[in-house]
């Protein structure tokens, strides 16, 4: 059956970085996107494909510029280009997933996507006492701006201090745990080999920040070039994210990519894209260690591909924490033996605050052409395992055109929830815990479900209590909750 001209397809993709120590002599992140961009057109053998953009998409890092995307189209001669910026807390399926969708609906005809961070020369420049400086922008604004749809963090996680990722992953991974009643050293193990195997695709990844994957070892004790954050998560056990990197795709038509005399060899079709915009704060949710949101999406995508998760060859699972990735091996029925990860993971592959799915895009559009026929899963997550998106590709058209589909309504029937009490007294059962080290003291903050209903979300500050925390299973102990906590 002959191809509709307007089925979407990914033409270029490429990823840039830099190890440059001297923070004068380093690009900014605009002159990474855009050597992205630059690369990414080469890729796809046309740079006409640029100049023909409708329009650039671009998720939010930490640089300062208002409107990267008009940036990027006066670097890169896209100069008739909307300009759409996602904030933080949009997943970055939806950039691709919607650029897909409008080239099929004939709203354009080239998208661009693209993003990038400079954390690593930002390092070097603090360390140094000099400048790294950015591109003067403040007052252009987007064509179109992203905004997730509720807040990431809710008011019990500001009032126990729980701000940052680490934090509240580690008490997903800690109520994940006792879930699969798993003893705290069987834990400690089978995490630190997940970890290690995932990272051993970064051998055969060129864009990865470091090639050397991880060992178990290194993992899993404690140490200090592996200091303790948040129990039971140590710094290997986490994103890089201080590091300059960027990358750039290009989606066309098939009818574009034709015109243009884009290499048949090089396309790369998504075949659907499936997303759950649902927020729920992590303190309210009923079950931390499920995800109906992945669940839903990987049921759908799957199934308008009409495959099952075994069918995929070659998979990229999101993996900011070991939680993430083991929540999504249970809800999308992967087999964890299988490897997981066509990039290294974002622990030595790098995670770039807002852009790795771009990243690991770019590395399995690289696979999947050296495998043609295959298909290729790309999941990604958004705040804290808040939001879930996964896409399918292929270098072959799918079965069905093209779908992106937002599953929100139906995991919002799914997701449980429990009020958090304002003032919380009583006796609870713990649901998940974890000792912080982000002080001169280690704090264990506590979630408990009272006896009388709702939740608690307790920090004590108790050294007895944090040394306890650290070696004995405290889900499910009963406890005494007031301003602090006794162990019943």
């Amino acid at each position: 059956m002959p191809l509709d001209p307007r089925t979407p397809v990914l033409v270029g993709a490429a990823a840039a970085q830099q190890r440059e120590e001297d923070p004068a002599r380093a690009r900014e992140p605009l002159a990474l996107m855009a050597l992205a961009l630059d690369l990414a057109a080469e890729d796809a053998g046309s740079r006409l494909l640029l100049e023909r953009a409708d329009s650039i998409r671009v998720p939010r890092g930490t640089w300062p510029y208002s409107d990267a995307g008009r940036l990027l189209a006066d670097r890169v001669g896209a100069h008739a280009a909307r300009t759409v910026l996602a904030n933080l807390g949009v997943l970055q399926t939806t950039l691709l997933g919607g650029a897909a969708r409008d080239i099929a609906a004939g709203r354009a005809d080239v998208v661009l996507v693209a993003g990038g961070e400079a954390t690593h020369r930002d390092r070097r420049a603090r360390e140094l006492g000099s400048e790294a400086p950015f591109t003067a922008q403040h007052d252009a604004q987007p064509d179109e701006v992203l905004n997730p749809r509720g807040e990431l963090l809710g008011v019990a996680e500001l009032r126990a201090r729980l701000l940052s990722p680490v934090s509240q992953y580690a008490l997903i991974e800690n109520a994940l745990r006792a879930a699969q009643g798993l003893s705290l050293e069987e834990h400690r193990r089978q995490v630190a080999e997940l970890w290690s195997a995932l990272s051993s695709a970064a051998r055969d990844n060129p864009d990865a920040w470091e090639r050397e994957p991880l060992t178990a070892d290194a993992i899993r004790e404690p140490g200090p070039g592996n200091r303790m954050l948040a129990f039971p998560y140590c710094k290997k056990h986490l994103s890089q994210m201080k590091v300059d990197q960027a990358a750039g795709l290009i989606l066309c038509s098939v009818e574009t990519a034709r015109s243009l005399g884009t290499p048949r060899e090089r396309w790369v079709f998504p075949w659907a894209v499936a997303e759950s915009n649902h927020m729920v704060p992590l303190t309210e949710r009923r079950a931390l260690h499920r995800s109906p949101g992945f669940a839903e999406a990987g049921r759908r995508a799957l199934e308008h591909a009409r495959l099952t998760a075994d069918d995929v060859g070659h998979l990229e699972l999101y993996s900011c924490f070991p939680c993430a990735v083991r929540i999504q091996l249970s809800e999308l029925g992967i087999d964890p033996a299988r490897r997981l990860s066509v990039s290294g993971g974002m622990a030595v592959a790098g995670g770039p605050l807002n852009n790795f799915v771009l990243q690991s895009q770019v590395c399995m559009t690289r696979v999947l052409r050296a495998e043609p026929g295959s298909v290729g899963m790309v999941t990604a997550v958004s705040g804290l395992m808040t939001k879930q998106g996964l896409g399918l590709w292929s270098t072959e058209p799918g079965p069905r055109p093209f779908v992106f589909d937002d599953v929100s309504e139906s995991v919002a029937r799914q997701v449980e929830t429990v009020p958090v009490a304002e003032t919380a007294a009583g006796e609870a059962t713990i649901v998940s815990y974890t000792v912080l080290h982000d002080a001169p003291e280690p704090r264990t903050v506590v979630l408990a479900d009272l006896d009388r209903g709702g939740r608690a979300v307790v920090s004590d500050p108790d050294p007895r209590l944090a040394a306890l925390a650290s070696e004995q299973e405290l889900c499910g102990r009963r406890v005494r909750v007031s301003e602090s906590l006794e162990l019943l």
